[in-house]
């Protein structure tokens, strides 16, 4: 929905909302205007982006915020032993939902956003899994009156 571009500011006051007090993880960086949302209230925010010239934009954009890491390269690889996480937002990429949910802790938030509204679980991904695993409470909700975003809690 957004093409890799900056997140909404709709949706950076949902993040920054969410991530207060908290140890954050987003996967897709891009160029880092969630994570600097997400930095003003969380404790900690750890972003990875795979595409080198974002993550360089990203990194120039987070100089400064000390409780930022802005990481380059593969998300899972990277972040793999590490939370756990009382949020993770997810941004980019393909997702490997279980490796997501070993950086989550319980009680701690996941986020999927830029959605298309209104589309059936069956034959959506990512919809099947954030919205039926036994092990998350979510809700699908409108970001804009054309975007939907998932937040999910993890039992």
């Amino acid at each position: 929905m957004t093409g890799g571009r900056s997140s909404i500011p709709a949706l950076q006051a949902l993040l920054r909302a969410l991530a207060t007090g908290r140890d954050v993880a987003e996967l897709g960086t891009a160029f880092g205007e969630g994570a600097a949302a997400m930095a003003e209230t969380a404790r900690s925010v750890v972003t990875v982006e795979a595409d080198p010239d974002r993550a360089a934009a990203a990194r120039r954009r987070l100089a400064g915020l000390p409780n930022v890491e802005a990481l380059e390269g593969d998300a899972y690889e990277l972040l793999r032993g590490r939370g756990p996480f009382g949020l993770v937002f997810a941004d980019g990429g393909a997702y490997d939902w279980e490796a997501i949910m070993e950086l989550l802790a319980p009680g701690g938030i996941l986020v999927k956003d830029d959605l298309i509204p209104g589309r059936p679980l069956d034959g959506d991904p990512v919809r099947e899994f954030l919205l039926r695993d036994p092990r998350l409470s979510a809700a699908e909700i409108l970001t804009t009156p054309t975007i939907a975003a998932i937040v999910a809690v993890r039992e």
